[in-house]
């Protein structure tokens, strides 16, 4: 009786795993990154990751209206004000790219397109060019000069050359929003 008992629910437990119910496979592996704090000017943005050519963007944060920086040997005035960008950048092609952070751009609410501030990035220490690898992460911040009066509303953004296209000439744009 015990065996009978035994089959029937074997057979039960067989009939239900094929039925219209099945058990989805297993999720990839992920990492678990720790959560961190927000800068007290900063908010947090919770946009999808964008991809250009083959280099992935994650926008994360945004400060904006900021008249000037402070770095480790002078504070620098804003023309109008600074809009500053987290962005984490991933090497996702099967070589690597030579990224140009200075190269990304930021459109406003009236269409004016603005260039990266280079005294600012250098005041601030952020990385210039560098080799992004197959699989690399890197985190930074991308500094802007806007008209006091600008909304900043797209980042442009430019992965670097690949073998499909060697200048990279069309960005992705990323809504702020």
């Amino acid at each position: 009786m015990r065996r009978c008992l035994t089959a029937a629910a074997s057979v039960l437990a067989l009939l239900t795993g094929c039925s219209a119910g099945q058990v989805p496979p297993p999720a990839k592996p992920v990492y678990d990154l720790p959560a961190r704090e927000v800068r007290p000017d900063e908010t947090a943005l919770h946009l999808p990751p964008a991809l250009n050519g083959e280099t992935e963007f994650s926008l994360i944060g945004v400060a904006a209206g900021l008249p000037s920086l402070t770095g480790s040997h002078t504070e620098f005035e804003a023309k109008g004000q600074f809009v500053r960008l987290r962005l984490v950048v991933t090497g996702k092609g099967l070589s690597g790219i030579l990224f140009d952070t200075r190269r990304q751009q930021l459109v406003t609410d009236s269409g004016a397109v603005i260039a990266v501030d280079n005294q600012a990035m250098t005041i601030k220490r952020q990385p210039d060019k560098f080799e992004l690898g197959r699989g690399v992460r890197v985190e930074f911040d991308l500094y802007f000069d806007l008209p006091k009066e600008a909304k900043p509303v797209v980042l442009r953004a430019f992965g670097g050359p690949t073998l499909t296209d060697m200048k990279n000439l069309t960005g992705t744009d990323i809504k702020l929003t």
